[in-house]
């Protein structure tokens, strides 16, 4: 699966989430997230992990953070080999978070089986801050942090996104994206 989605959508949050409920059930689930580098100096903080505490102490998962090092697109330039790797060491789950810093952070919707777009409900002008490209490549858009006072703007930006998805060409005649 790969999560991709604006700063503070909860992406690593949802993880951890996911992961620890795959885990319980006795999959073995692996980690790729990707971070921003420097342009400056190369480095990278790679923080994800430190957000994902519960799932990177569990025996059955296995989290790996890696630089983006100047590749566009979301991910790694060697983030499709780092799926094959874990899907060859007997993982039963590949989650790829991307760097998720804008509209064009969807290179890893053609190395996953499906592409989920996660989305904050309250996050301004959320049809003009996610633009045409990534939506067309989603799989999945999932709007988080729907409780307490978010769950109207929530439930306005599921029906946004719904009536969007309707005017975008197809990319599968048996999937239709859900919201």
């Amino acid at each position: 699966l790969g999560l991709s989605g604006p700063p503070g959508a909860g992406k690593s949050t949802f993880i951890e989430c996911f992961g620890k409920m795959l885990t319980e059930r006795k999959y073995r689930v692996s980690v790729l997230a990707v971070d921003p580098s420097s342009s400056a100096s190369g480095g990278s903080l790679l923080g994800d992990k430190t957000r994902m505490t519960e799932l990177s102490r569990d025996m059955n998962a296995y989290i790996r953070p890696s630089p983006t090092r100047g590749t566009l697109g979301g991910v790694t330039r060697t983030t499709n080999e780092a799926i094959l790797l874990c899907e060859g060491g007997g993982y039963d789950v590949v989650l790829v978070e991307t760097v998720g810093v804008g509209q064009s952070e969807f290179a890893v919707a053609d190395m996953v089986d499906m592409f989920i777009l996660l989305l904050p409900p309250a996050g301004g002008d959320e049809l003009q801050g996610i633009k045409r490209g990534i939506i067309e490549m989603a799989d999945l858009v999932a709007i988080n942090k729907a409780d307490g006072d978010l769950v109207v703007p929530a439930r306005r930006i599921q029906a946004e996104y719904v009536s969007a998805m309707k005017l975008l060409r197809k990319r599968s005649k048996v999937w239709r994206p859900k919201v």
